[in-house]
């Protein structure tokens, strides 16, 4: 029955035309070997992003993906189910390289990922619950009565009280990203999504709620026209709703068009790749001029995808594939060849560097405009994250701050004791001096000596 199942949906979704040049597949095998390189240690918590595009590769360990999957199941399984000790392994925050928290606002030419994060008291957030479903359906596994088949009902219920949110501070308790991703999610395992849920982020979609101040959230604005797409493609909705999709699609791939730089890239390295798959979902990447801009650009910066969360976002999509294709898998046949490329840890290099770390923030949150303004010295090849553990053992200069693990890595949440805060749209944005927008986050960020770097509360 199970069997008949996919065949149907294969049918509903064919497979995407978008063709992928050798040069370009062999640069894809790289990066799924350099994926299962990092997740074959098993302190990095189990990702179900991580798996989804190990599924999607050409190449497969096999073996390992089913050990995986494992780990994926039993971490859903206990009480804290987003808590890696809760699929009994040790706790190591994944590096970010591009997250929101870690200094960019949210969705800014990037995301709203924060998919990550658990919800109050340890629950799974909608993203998380979300990529688990695409996670079990690229495994081409049934949802059963067990602790799996319960998955759609809770997601289900997280979007609804997801919603709430907006009832409030007028979006999502969580964010447009993880509301596309679940919408999609159950659109890839062929739930009935009710019309309603869909009609909230069209309505976000036609009001431009993705859109921001200083920049285009172009990672919203990518998932979003995957879900629409994907509800439009599997005839998920029916009459005026049906058209009001393949409307939204047109909008959105024209929206993403638009974002568009002079560098090729779709707002920026790290959003490219989403952005690329709604054009691969959509059958027009080969049409498109700007697909083929965005990937030569692609293939020129893979060395800025070292951490595990960006190298998942991006396989699929070098692999001319979506994550709409997910519902079409059938597992059967697979080449069992991929060979693991480990990561090489680099030692520190000679001697240290000197940084001068600003703080800023609004008098109104601080008693001082700049409460922290003071030279860090750190080894060689430190990350921005060793800065602020450096900064915070100095002496009578006190710094202080905390972040938050996630899939994506630890995120920025307080500094000077002064809390980011999602309901208030304010967040620590990283900079170089004077005004240049860090790109990877805090455990990535490797700043040069002499560099001044600030942390500035900042509104989106």
């Amino acid at each position: 029955m199970w069997r008949l199942l996919v065949l149907l949906q294969a049918v509903v979704l064919p497979a995407q035309l978008c063709e992928v040049p050798e040069e370009v597949a062999a640069q894809a095998r790289t990066m799924s070997a350099r994926l299962l390189g990092l997740a074959e240690d098993p302190a990095w918590e189990a990702n179900p992003s991580i798996y989804v595009a190990l599924r999607l590769a050409d190449d497969h360990d096999l073996a390992f993906e089913a050990q995986y999957l494992a780990r994926l199941k039993d971490a859903f399984q206990g009480p804290h189910s987003t808590s890696p000790q809760a699929a009994g392994q040790p706790k190591r925050p994944l590096p970010q390289p591009h997250a929101a928290p870690h200094g960019r606002a949210p969705g800014a030419h990037g995301h709203h990922r924060s998919a990550v994060a658990a919800g109050k008291r340890g629950r799974p957030s909608t993203g998380r619950l979300a990529l688990q479903l695409l996670a079990l359906r690229a495994a081409c596994q049934p949802l059963d009565a067990g602790a799996e088949g319960h998955l759609v009902t809770r997601l289900k219920y997280s979007l609804e009280t997801d919603w709430t949110g907006s009832q409030r501070h007028g979006h999502p308790l969580t964010n447009y990203y993880q509301y596309s991703l679940g919408i999609l999610a159950l659109c890839v395992q062929r739930k009935q999504v009710r019309e309603e849920v869909i009609r909230r982020l069209l309505a976000a979609e036609q009001q431009d709620r993705f859109s921001l101040g200083h920049g285009h959230a172009v990672d919203t604005e990518a998932m979003a026209g995957l879900a629409f797409a994907c509800l439009d493609q599997a005839q998920l909705a029916r009459g005026a709703l049906a058209s009001e999709l393949q409307e939204a699609v047109r909008n959105v791939s024209r929206k993403l068009l638009q974002a568009q730089g002079h560098d090729g890239f779709f707002g920026n390295v790290f959003s490219t790749p989403l952005a690329m798959q709604l054009f691969i979902a959509t059958n027009t990447c080969e049409s498109e001029l700007a697909y083929n801009r965005a990937r030569a650009a692609l293939l020129q910066s893979l060395d800025n995808f070292t951490n595990p969360m960006a190298i998942s976002q991006l396989l699929p999509a070098l692999y001319g594939r979506s994550y709409l294709d997910i519902a079409s898998m059938h597992c059967q046949g697979e080449r069992d060849t991929l060979q693991p490329i480990r990561p090489v840890t680099q030692p520190p290099g000679p001697g240290n560097i000197t940084v001068r770390l600003v703080v800023e923030c609004p008098k109104r949150l601080c008693h001082h405009h700049v409460p922290y303004n003071q030279s860090v010295s750190v080894p060689t090849g430190s990350s921005l994250l060793d800065v602020l553990e450096a900064a915070s053992k100095q002496g009578r200069h006190a710094f202080t701050f905390k972040t938050q693990d996630s899939l994506y890595g630890p995120f920025l949440t307080t500094v000077m004791k002064v809390e980011a805060k999602w309901q208030e749209r304010r967040y620590w944005q990283l900079l170089s001096a004077p005004d240049t927008r860090l790109q990877t986050g805090i455990a990535d960020y490797k700043p040069h000596d002499g560099e001044t770097l600030i942390l500035r509360l900042s509104k989106w």
